[in-house]
């Protein structure tokens, strides 16, 4: 039986801007098991990248703020911790790689130098052991003639080579937490698919647990083996991979896996499309986020925000409406 590495609780965070305060995420509550991959779904501004930099405490304070919630991680509250506790969270057990490796990386310092500092700093490693170590890990990211490449500066490497580092520099201190944030977006397809296989791969190898970010419902269907669908801040819908594909039960799901391309289907049919655009959250919502856009509305919809409840085989889904017989839940 997997245990909860992870235990995400009421997790909210707001930031104040000169517009009014933004309610960027506003309850979020989910687990991470030991071994498994957890794919985070949803439109850009829908909270997911938020959620996951406020665990480590990266978003900036001010203007940013967690003004709720708690993050157990092996049972210590990670939003409680002091700064001291989390730098020695952050890289050494939990580990992030970013979007865009250019702009993470540090231009002006070569890859090795970059590479050494985490394991000098969590575990202690001399500057020789720290080089031997840094030429084994990009070796095993499929970097070519390592030992060489440790003097090369970022705007050496291509794009897919720099995730291939980024990718490197978080598993050096063995993290038992993986955190990637749309980690193939700025990549062409066929760097894509090469990266996914990577970390596939390391995770089976390392026995690592993921939590992918992403809006690429094709990505999450090849590596995650739980979703959670978020809009407007909150997780509205959350079940394993297959059961969410088969069976997706919120109307925003079934809208973003009906606008996938389907290679097997008979002739020509065009991709299903969702009006409207996503919510300005100056306030927290107090009805369905979804509710302006969805075709399935009821007026309990409009008045009052469903909770994340469970309907079975391990699926959570935060509607009033049954989408299968479009009758307003008992």
């Amino acid at each position: 039986m997997p245990h909860d590495l992870l235990n995400v609780q009421n997790l909210e965070t707001r930031f104040k801007t000169p517009e009014g305060t933004v309610h960027a995420v506003n309850g979020v509550s989910f687990k991470l098991n030991e071994g498994e991959t957890l794919g985070v779904v949803g439109e850009s501004g829908c909270g997911k990248s938020v959620t996951m930099l406020s665990l480590l405490k990266l978003i900036p304070q001010p203007p940013g703020e967690i003004v709720a919630g708690k993050a157990l991680f092996k049972g210590d509250d990670l939003i409680a911790m002091s700064p001291e506790e989390m730098r020695h969270v952050r890289g050494g057990q939990i580990a992030m790689v970013f979007q865009d490796p250019m702009t993470s990386l540090n231009p002006v310092m070569t890859i090795g130098k970059q590479m050494e500092e985490p394991l000098k700093l969590h575990l202690g490693f001399t500057p020789a052991q720290a080089r031997t170590r840094s030429i084994e890990l990009l070796e095993q990211v499929g970097i070519p003639r390592a030992g060489e490449r440790l003097k090369d500066y970022p705007h050496q490497y291509s794009g897919g080579m720099r995730q291939r580092v980024m990718i490197a520099m978080a598993l050096a201190c063995a993290p038992q937490i993986l955190i990637a944030d749309e980690p193939t977006t700025a990549l062409d397809v066929t760097i894509q698919a090469q990266i996914v296989d990577l970390v596939i791969r390391l995770r089976e190898e390392l026995g690592m647990a993921i939590v992918w970010i992403t809006h690429d419902l094709g990505v999450v269907a090849s590596i995650a083996q739980r979703v959670a669908v978020m809009y407007g801040g909150f997780i509205i819908e959350e079940a394993p991979v297959k059961e969410l594909f088969r069976n997706p039960r919120h109307p925003y799901t079934i809208g973003l896996i009906g606008s996938l391309p389907q290679i097997e289907q008979e002739g020509r049919k065009r991709l299903f499309s969702i009006d409207g655009m996503p919510p300005m959250l100056y306030q927290k919502p107090r009805s369905c986020p979804f509710s302006p856009r969805c075709h399935w509305v009821k007026e309990r919809c409009r008045v009052e925000n469903p909770l994340l409840e469970d309907i079975g085989n391990e699926h959570r889904v935060a509607c009033w409406v049954d989408t299968s017989t479009g009758s307003e839940r008992a």
